[in-house]
């Protein structure tokens, strides 16, 4: 699971990349956010299709305790004190830039840190 605040941005490029690059076909991918807007921002929508994936019909998810339960591993990006605590649920914490109201340039540089990072924790947890 991916988690940001809006689930508009950095978790909806993160799992979209880790659902591209990871190698076992039964480990998804998934994202989610606590306070999820109402659509994918239209710079993230953009940027992705530069690189071949759609996220036009992509509508942001809440995370809540019982989407959690239902996962191994939460990666978060910037949701802090409000990403929910499930025992059990190993979270990582990435601190990584919101592309909402980013230049198209610092979206493209945030998108591709979100790959990099994504590439090597397929690479680290043999996904």
């Amino acid at each position: 699971m991916f988690a940001c605040v809006h689930n508009a941005g950095r978790s909806q490029m993160a799992a979209a990349f880790f659902n591209m690059h990871r190698s076992q076909d039964a480990i998804k991918g998934l994202s989610a956010g606590t306070n999820p807007a109402s659509e994918v921002h239209g710079v993230v929508r953009d940027i992705m299709l530069e690189v071949g994936v759609d996220l036009s019909n992509i509508t942001p998810v809440k995370l809540t305790t019982e989407l959690a339960k239902t996962v191994s591993t939460i990666v978060t990006m910037g949701c802090g004190e409000t990403c929910p605590y499930v025992p059990g649920v190993k979270i990582v914490d990435w601190k990584i830039t919101d592309p909402k109201n980013r230049s198209i340039d610092d979206a493209r540089d945030i998108r591709d840190e979100i790959e990099t990072k994504i590439k090597a924790f397929i690479a680290e947890n043999n996904y």
